[in-house]
C-alpha cells in the first residue's frame, strides 16, 4: 500500500502545475521567467504588453504607494499545489508550522511605485505589488525594520535586486547553501547581508503541528530521493513565516505596519501540544476528496485577495 502511495505521489509531482491568478498577465508561448529581468526589460521596451489593471489591483496599487516602504517584508497565504493541483502544498507547510502565512517577499518603491522581490519555481521574481496581491488565498500583511535598523534597507533591497538578476533558481531541497533560495530563504538572507538575523531555521520535523501530518510527512521523505538530487529529511533546517513562537513573524527586529482588521495573527496562536495524529492528514485527505468528487479544481485559480485595501489598517 505505502508503494502504491508513493506512486501515486511521485507521478503527482511532475504533473503539470495549476496556474496562479497572476499567470493570466503572461502572453501565450512565453517561455522562462514570466517576472524575471528578460521579461521585465520586455515590458519596459513594449516588446511584452503591459499589465492591465483591475479596479481591485487599482486599489491595491493606490494603498500600496500610500502604505508600502523599500524593505517592507510582505506576508500572505499563497496556494501553490501539486499532485495536478489537488495536494495543497502552501497549506501544508502552513500548518505543519503554526503559521497563518506561507509565503513572505521583500518590496521595494522603484519609479514611484511598490514592487515584489520573491522567490517561486521559476526563480527569484520582480512583480508591480498589484500583481503581487493577485495570488493572495487568505491572511495578508506587513511588517517593517524598526527605527535602529532601518540604515540596513538600502542593502537588503541591493541583496534582492542582486539575486534577482542572477536569476537564482528556486531550492526544491531547501538546502542552506546560496547556490538556490526559497522565498524565506531569500527573505531573510537579505538582511543577513547586512548583518540583521531576523529568525533561526527550524528542523523540518520540529515544526510545531509536525504530529499532526506524518503520512504527508512520510510520503515526502521517501519520494525526495526519486526527484531531488539532494533528498529532504527531518533534519534539514528551513526557515519559516512561523508565528508568535518562532520564524519570521516572530523577529524582534520587525515591526507589524499594516494588518488586515479581521485577521487575528497578532494574537496567540494555539499550540497545537506536539501529540502525534492523523488530524491534519484526515483534513487534507478529506479536501482532497472533495475537490475530485466535486471537480472543484479548474486550470487557473481566480481566488485573488481575500480582503480589499479599505478593509486594512495602519498600525
Amino acid at each position: 500500500m505505502l508503494w502504491v502511495m508513493r506512486c501515486v505521489l511521485l507521478f503527482g509531482v511532475h504533473a503539470q502545475d495549476v496556474r496562479d491568478p497572476s499567470e493570466l498577465l503572461v502572453p501565450p508561448g512565453w517561455q522562462g521567467n514570466p517576472w524575471g529581468p528578460t521579461a521585465c526589460r520586455a515590458r519596459a521596451e513594449g516588446r511584452l504588453p503591459e499589465v492591465v489593471m483591475t479596479s481591485s489591483m487599482s486599489r491595491w496599487e493606490e494603498w500600496g504607494r500610500a502604505s508600502l516602504r523599500d524593505g517592507d517584508v510582505v506576508f500572505r497565504m499563497g496556494d501553490a499545489r501539486i499532485m495536478y493541483g489537488y495536494f495543497p502544498f502552501s497549506r501544508f507547510l502552513a500548518a505543519a508550522s503554526g503559521s497563518r502565512y506561507s509565503h513572505t517577499g521583500i518590496v521595494a518603491v522603484e519609479d514611484g511605485s511598490p514592487v515584489v522581490y520573491d522567490c517561486t519555481k521559476e526563480g527569484v521574481r520582480r512583480q508591480p505589488f498589484a500583481v503581487w496581491t493577485l495570488d493572495n488565498f487568505g491572511p495578508f500583511t506587513v511588517k517593517r525594520l524598526g527605527p535602529g535598523g532601518r540604515g540596513a534597507i538600502p542593502g537588503v533591497v541591493a541583496y534582492c535586486r542582486r539575486v534577482f538578476e542572477l536569476q537564482v533558481p528556486f531550492d526544491f531541497s531547501f538546502d542552506p547553501d546560496d547556490s538556490a533560495l526559497y522565498c524565506l530563504e531569500m527573505t531573510e538572507k537579505a538582511f543577513r547581508s547586512q548583518g540583521l538575523h531576523l529568525s533561526e531555521p527550524v528542523r523540518l520535523g520540529d515544526m510545531e503541528d509536525a504530529g499532526r501530518y506524518p503520512i504527508c510527512y512520510l510520503m515526502f521523505v521517501s519520494i525526495s530521493p526519486l526527484v531531488l538530487e539532494n533528498p529532504l529529511n527531518l533534519d534539514r533546517p528551513v526557515y519559516m513565516p512561523g508565528n508568535e513562537r518562532h520564524g519570521l513573524w516572530a523577529s524582534t527586529l520587525l515591526e507589524p505596519v499594516a494588518t488586515p482588521w479581521d485577521d487575528r495573527t497578532i494574537e496567540a496562536s494555539p499550540r497545537q501540544g506536539g501529540r502525534l495524529s492523523l488530524a491534519g492528514d484526515l483534513s487534507i485527505i478529506g479536501s482532497i476528496l472533495t475537490e475530485l468528487w466535486t471537480g472543484a479544481r479548474i486550470p487557473v485559480r481566480r481566488a485573488g485577495p481575500t480582503i480589499q485595501p479599505d478593509t486594512v489598517g495602519q498600525r
